[in-house]
């Protein structure tokens, strides 16, 4: 049984549809990765942030990205929140911002 993947909003999916081609053409296929393997796909495509968090790392020549994402019942991935990495350390802002939309969707019946 395959993973299905969606969004925590149309804005994140729209985010993700804007990002640079390199960037998307990496998210692409590591996210049909995902599909069949599952969510953890370990260094260097994806990593555990612990509680349940994860974020995809996404390479191109225009730069990197980062799309957190968390897991839901029925093999179900959502992507929650993503930025452009400008510095080494992920900023605190946009960790907090995914760990409060994982918690929204993950206290819901029927998450999205």
């Amino acid at each position: 049984m395959e993973w299905t993947i969606a969004c925590y909003s149309d804005d994140v999916c729209a985010w993700i549809d804007a990002l640079p081609v390199g960037i998307r053409a990496y998210y692409a296929r590591i996210t049909e990765r995902m599909k069949i393997s599952g969510p953890n796909l370990k260094m260097p495509f994806t990593r555990a942030l612990g509680n349940d968090l994860f974020e995809i790392r996404a390479i191109g020549k225009e730069g990197i990205a980062r799309i957190f994402y968390c897991t839901v019942v029925n093999r179900k991935i959502i992507m929650l929140h993503g930025f452009i990495k400008k510095s080494q350390k992920t900023p605190r802002k946009e960790l907090s911002i995914a760990r409060k939309r994982m918690q929204e969707v993950l206290s819901h019946d029927d998450p999205r």
